[in-house]
């Protein structure tokens, strides 16, 4: 059933066993429910083809980014300025004034919300849409999105810049075959090269196929008498490696070399810029799931002179992206997002930075299907809670997931034959919608 599309939920499956052995039988049920799922799993339909997640490490300042409170006391204020945006009326920190130029393409979440102060744990949340729980790890997005879609044009579907950034990045209680693929190094290196991308020294054409029919004849062997899944994800980690290697269009998807130097320096010279030009190359060859980080905001201390140092290449970068994106035709069908644990305390402490906060934070989203020039919600004048429309991460994932022709609610299996739906509670929020 969890594998099938359009899967009865639990709760449906619980509600109709409640109502007896009525004049219905199982084998009506169940073509009754296919036929309303067909139904419903065709009035979805994807505005998205790929996900582009820039994740904040360490849990950015929603003040001294894209909710500035200019009005509210210095205490609260901080001592960074703000700049008129794109969109009318509102503004940003001083820290983005090329994104402020292009803000009539975003949409910006500025009542995101949830309970977890700890580093960890707001992790998990934004990486999953679930609260983290000792009993069971969930899979983040891109591995859902890799298990629901797999890859394409001889591609991983879910790609790490320049690594998997976190646990809670990874594949939870699905098979390790959905795991993320990592570059193993950083774009802005010099000499940067994928790992595992190139054949080993030595190893001409004539021998890679030698040694692929080799290893498909053990593997035979072995899934004849085995059935585990550990045996199975190795099995699928080394089609997709054979894949990339073998591929011309794959290992060219790589090649930030291949860029125009002016793109290059569009976008920056530096770990932002050129992690964002990574993965624009990648969804524009067919990667489904690009996640790369940037930067370190956990500012307890001096955040003034930490934004100043961190935020110019960011915005810098994610300017570049958007215009880039746009300019090539991709940004209607890719789903940028740009997320951190949680945001700052409202008051600035006695070491000039700000502390953990999650009662209210930002999200920024663009392209996909989303509303461009948007803000979602609000929060307060001292931004201490959201004053109006608050949002969880199970909303912000039930979205991610409906942009992506994906629903929610479906049930996948943990270990145990236990079903367990993608997100749990959340609610498609449709004023994000363009």
């Amino acid at each position: 059933m969890a594998e099938c599309r359009g899967p009865m939920s639990r709760r449906g499956f619980l509600t109709v066993g409640a109502l007896g052995l009525g004049s219905l039988t199982l084998p009506d049920l169940l073509r009754s429910r296919a036929r309303a799922d067909l139904k419903t799993y065709d009035a979805i339909k994807a505005t998205a083809d790929s996900v582009i997640h820039i994740f904040l490490p360490g849990g950015i300042a929603h003040q001294e980014t894209f909710d500035p409170k200019p009005f509210a006391p210095v205490e609260y204020r901080g001592d960074m300025g703000s700049i008129a945006c794109k969109i009318e009326g509102e503004r940003f920190s001083e820290t983005l004034p090329q994104t402020a130029q292009l803000a009539d393409k975003l949409c910006v979440i500025r009542s995101m919300t949830h309970g977890e102060a700890a580093h960890e744990r707001g992790t998990h949340n934004m990486f999953t849409g679930y609260r983290p729980s000792p009993a069971l790890q969930y899979p983040s997005f891109g591995s859902v999105i890799s298990h629901e879609y797999g890859p394409k044009n001889n591609l991983p579907p879910y790609v790490c810049i320049p690594r998997q950034p976190n646990v809670y990045a990874g594949t939870g209680y699905l098979s390790s075959a959905f795991s993320p693929f990592s570059l193993g190094s950083d774009p802005a290196a010099k000499g940067f090269k994928v790992q595992d991308l190139n054949l080993p020294a030595g190893i001409d054409d004539g021998r890679f196929t030698s040694r692929r029919n080799a290893l498909d004849a053990v593997n035979t062997y072995f899934h004849e008498r085995e059935k585990a899944d550990n045996i199975a994800a190795m099995d699928t980690f080394y089609d997709r490696a054979y894949s990339l290697i073998s591929s011309q269009q794959a290992r060219e998807a790589f090649n930030i070399d291949a860029e125009p130097a002016a793109i290059r320096d569009e976008y920056g010279r530096h770990p932002a810029g050129q992690r964002m030009l990574m993965a624009r190359r990648l969804v524009a060859a067919g990667v489904r799931m690009v996640t790369l980080e940037y930067g370190s905001w956990d500012l307890h201390f001096n955040i003034v002179p930490g934004m100043k140092g961190q935020m110019p290449p960011f915005d810098q970068a994610f300017a570049a992206l958007i215009r880039d994106l746009d300019r090539q035709g991709l940004l209607a069908r890719t789903l940028v997002m740009v997320s951190s644990e949680f945001g700052r305390t409202p008051k600035i402490n006695k070491d000039a930075g700000r502390d953990h906060w999650p009662k209210v934070f930002s999200v920024v989203l663009a392209g996909g299907g989303v509303k461009g020039g948007y803000i979602h919600g609000s929060s307060n004048a001292t931004a201490t809670e959201p004053e109006r429309d608050p949002m969880g991460p199970e909303d912000l994932a039930t979205t991610v997931y409906h942009m992506m022709g994906i629903v929610a609610d479906k049930e996948l299996m943990a270990p145990g034959d236990r079903p367990i739906e993608i997100v749990d509670g959340g609610k498609v929020v449709k004023e994000l919608l363009a």
